[in-house]
């Protein structure tokens, strides 16, 4: 059994570096995580965080699925922190590390920890508008690439968590980990569990010692803790389970389903929430940034654009700015801006009043640099739309704000060039 989780661990980590450094990817828009820290600010402003996407719903949405079926199997099977912490621990082994374990009053208080760092990581998060926890994520130092954005603190997160997993089993996974606070509490409701038949038992207690997570396998009857890792290391030392007895430990749902489950059955859960979680992203490709404006009447019409630059939250609120613009570019008949924002060139949908405005309005709207009335000053578009090259005109001595007051402005298109 350890060895078909090492090599699921072993698919899914090389995996994740294939995405990151082969195709050169955002692995953040698959963090389950990132599902938990965007929530808030999406579902009360329609926004994703900056490199967040999504996707992100759906990753956590596959985990928690997993979760009620194979508890935490998740973290012991395809977290790549997990993996390595996991494989860092054997290392230790291997060099005569003795790996220490703390008395369990100590343990519990240190579990409680994680609940915290959860707390205050989404507090902060959802104050900021930004990933505060970027900047001290183990996790984002392996995959970042070394982006503009890395702080030397994530880089000592990230040796902190290998050297301590040295001497300690799984200790960020067990203390600190804030995605491990989300998924223990749902976790103890998961149908399967490991089981102890106290007929075969042996009372040997090798179970307990070899749990990575603290339980006492020995004195239960059905591990249904939300800790359990589903890793069934448990199961691997019994040894009435290895004289080929009847067994001792087994896997599987409740006693009263009467069924014993193999570790074929769970790998076949992960990979089937995994695969239903991408999937589903790219059936259903909600935005993750819109924003509308007055009252939808009867009749609307779409047009789709694909707009370079709109890389960011803060470049496609800046592309409201633009739609929104009261000169003489003015679309009266804008109603709703839906977006994908990331690199590249980027799809937007923009719903509209086709008796007020149209296609060609947008567009202009979108690329015609604006006048803002309020500080007297013109500010180029950085937005690009493909295969649409808009006209040159000369603004001079044209009415700059459809409200009136402000005609035959000297200012000049490009005499402002903020792009933020």
């Amino acid at each position: 059994m350890r060895v078909t989780r090492h090599i699921v661990q072993l698919v899914f980590l090389l995996l994740v570096i294939g995405v990151a450094f082969v195709f050169q990817g955002n692995c953040e828009r698959w963090c389950p995580f990132g599902g938990v820290e965007a929530a808030y600010m999406y579902f009360t402003e329609g926004d994703m965080l900056c490199s967040l996407g999504v996707s992100n719903f759906f990753a956590l949405g596959g985990v928690l699925a997993s979760v009620l079926l194979v508890r935490r199997a998740f973290c012991g099977y395809v977290c790549p922190m997990g993996t390595i912490s996991d494989w860092t621990g054997g290392l230790g082994r291997r060099l005569g590390i003795v790996q220490i374990r703390l008395p369990e009053n100590v343990e519990r208080i240190l579990r409680v920890l994680k609940y915290f760092v959860l707390a205050a990581i989404l507090v902060a998060t959802w104050k900021a508008g930004e990933l505060i926890f970027r900047g001290f994520d183990p996790w984002y130092a392996l995959t970042s690439r070394h982006g503009t954005d890395i702080t030397l603190w994530a880089y000592v997160a990230l040796a902190v968590t290998v050297l301590s997993s040295l001497v300690f089993v799984l200790p960020f996974c067990r203390w600190l980990c804030p995605f491990a606070a989300v998924l223990t509490p749902l976790a103890s409701a998961g149908l399967t569990r490991v089981k102890r038949d106290t007929q075969h038992c042996q009372g040997c207690e090798r179970c307990s010692k070899k749990c990575p997570m603290s339980i006492p396998v020995h004195s239960l009857t059905e591990i249904t803790t939300g800790r359990c890792l589903s890793c069934m290391s448990c199961l691997d030392v019994c040894p009435a389970n290895n004289d080929h007895t009847e067994a001792a430990l087994t896997w599987g749902p409740p006693r009263f389903l009467g069924h014993r489950w193999s570790q074929a059955a769970l790998v076949g859960i992960l990979l089937f929430c995994t695969s239903a979680a991408v999937a589903a992203s790219y059936l259903f490709p909600a935005p993750s940034f819109a924003r509308s404006r007055g009252a939808r009447p009867k009749n609307v019409a779409q047009v789709t654009l694909q707009v370079a630059n709109v890389n960011c939250r803060g470049r496609a609120n800046f592309l409201v700015y633009f739609l929104e613009r009261n000169d003489i570019y003015a679309v009266p008949g804008y109603l709703k801006l839906e977006t994908w924002p990331g690199p590249g060139v980027v799809p937007v949908l923009v719903t509209f009043d086709p008796m007020q405005t149209d296609e060609q309005a947008i567009k202009q709207a979108v690329t015609k640099a604006h006048f803002d009335a309020t500080r007297g000053r013109w500010t180029t578009s950085p937005f690009e739309i493909q295969n649409y090259r808009p006209s040159t005109i000369n603004l001079q001595g044209l009415p700059m704000w459809r409200n009136g007051g402000l005609e035959g402005s000297r200012s000049t298109p490009g005499s402002s060039r903020n792009g933020k």
